[in-house]
């Protein structure tokens, strides 16, 4: 499988690609394709994060929690929330993130699991999407699609080195298909924990304020799908 600098490697030149492509013909803000590009080569790690040791989880995870705080902040001042209140968040966001969610991934994951899916690159965009509460709504859908990108590349390496050239032809590793796939062949918990999330979380962006303000009758017809979504899968 394709190795973590080939991953990052690539992650990173798409996601330069991404924030240049939307600099230069979308006129998006600068600020915001810089951090398009960046989600966009960090998600490259992502998939990995089932990984149980290793560089990908402890660099994601340190990346996350840093990073996660930050974009709470335009939340909690909705909210009103105190400047001291908010280092006091902050912090502790940061520990939940760096140590919390780390062991539970490394107690309760599987490598090449739902890790390694489509439904898991939707479920990262919509975190993003969700977290990136600021700006325009393009500009957040934006966001989550560099996020989706990243994470897809990932995907994409892995299948792409499930094919070795052998004795004179091309064959097919063991490992091919385990990557770019809808659901886990070898537990249905771990496709019922991610198509729950999914609907979890597409309900709740759905819902978003900010997705209701502005799309207005457009967002109710949404809403009502992703209830009745909702409701469907978690029957």
């Amino acid at each position: 499988m394709a190795g973590f600098k080939t991953h990052i490697a690539t992650s990173s030149l798409l996601g330069a690609g991404y924030a240049a492509g939307a600099a230069v013909w979308c006129d998006f803000p600068l600020p915001t394709c810089a951090l398009a590009g960046c989600l966009c080569g960090v998600a490259g790690m992502m998939p990995d994060l089932d990984s149980d040791s290793g560089v990908p989880l402890r660099e994601s995870m340190a990346f996350a929690a840093a990073v996660v705080p930050l974009l709470l902040v335009d939340r909690l001042e909705r909210f009103s929330v105190a400047p001291e209140s908010m280092v006091l968040a902050g912090a502790l966001v940061y520990l939940f993130v760096r140590f919390g969610v780390t062991s539970v991934l490394k107690r309760y994951t599987v490598h090449r699991g739902m890790f390694h899916s489509l439904p898991a690159a939707l479920i990262a965009g919509e975190l993003a999407f969700l977290l990136c509460n600021f700006g325009d709504l393009v500009l957040r859908f934006y966001l989550a699609g560099g996020v989706v990108m990243g994470y897809v590349s990932h995907l994409l390496l892995d299948e792409l080195y499930s094919l070795e050239w052998y004795r004179g032809r091309w064959r097919l590793k063991k490992s091919f298909g385990t990557a770019l796939k809808l659901w886990s062949t070898k537990s249905t918990w771990a496709n019922v924990s991610a198509y729950a999330k999914l609907a979890l979380l597409t309900f709740v962006s759905v819902n978003d304020p900010n997705w209701m303000q502005q799309l207005g009758p457009k967002a109710q017809e949404l809403q009502r799908l992703a209830d009745t979504v909702t409701t469907q899968v978690l029957k």
